[in-house]
């Protein structure tokens, strides 16, 4: 059953869409659509916001999710890590709540 929750954004690969100290408000057991931001354990077990790109098969065959940063020059992402198993991705982003709160 889905869960609201808040995730902290701790790093520049998101920008320009979030920056370090924004406050969001996540969807825990949400489903991820391409184009909308995740927070999501990467494969080595860093927690990080991220953009869901696409549907992809991870290295063990599973399904999952290509994410990527908004800042392609900044932050791990699949690029680095490879796709991310569906149940790695941990919620799906709602809004900023601070310092200018907006959808997303």
């Amino acid at each position: 059953m889905p869960s609201i929750g808040l995730a902290h954004v701790s790093g520049d690969s998101m920008r320009p869409t979030l920056a370090p100290g924004d406050r969001l408000l996540v969807l825990h057991g949400g489903a991820p659509r391409p184009g909308r931001v995740v927070v999501a354990r990467l494969a080595d077990g860093t927690v990080a916001v991220k953009r869901a790109v696409e549907r992809r098969t991870t290295a063990s065959g599973r399904p999952g999710w290509w994410l990527l940063s908004d800042d392609p020059d900044r932050g791990v992402d699949s690029r680095h890590r490879g796709p991310v198993p569906d149940e790695d991705v941990l919620a799906v982003v709602r809004a900023r709540l601070w310092p200018r709160p907006r959808l997303l």
